[in-house]
């Protein structure tokens, strides 16, 4: 099992910054990919960016390309999702996932196996 604990979210104004984290723990030594998913309220949840874990290859949503950039930290198994120039249309519960073998489909939520709780993110206008 992976236990996946978001941190960051809050409440920013539009054009400024976030940085969201996710820290794993438990079995996370065959993670194959992270993501990051968001929900919106009445909408179906959706991809925000992924990468995978060994080699950091990265894809993104065409709506946050150039705004946003995910990474990690291997050695403290943490996650990490940068917002820049935020929208109020980014607002949204950001969930973490992890996915545990591959290949995947990086932006199908179906494909991963362990998610967070989620953090709040809502940008005003």
């Amino acid at each position: 099992q992976v236990q996946l604990v978001e941190s960051g979210g809050g409440l920013v104004q539009a054009g400024n910054s976030l940085r969201l984290s996710c820290a794993a723990s438990g079995r996370t030594d065959s993670t194959w990919a992270m993501a990051w998913f968001r929900q919106a309220p009445g909408k179906e949840r959706e991809f925000v960016a992924s990468i995978n874990w060994s080699y950091g290859g990265t894809d993104y949503a065409d709506s946050v390309k150039g705004r946003f950039g995910i990474s990690r930290d291997m050695r403290a198994k943490v996650l990490y999702l940068q917002m820049n120039s935020l929208k109020p249309e980014d607002t949204a519960v950001y969930y973490c996932a992890a996915a545990k073998n591959g290949p995947i489909t990086y932006y199908s939520s179906n494909d991963y196996n362990y998610w967070g709780q989620g953090t709040q993110v809502t940008v005003s206008s």
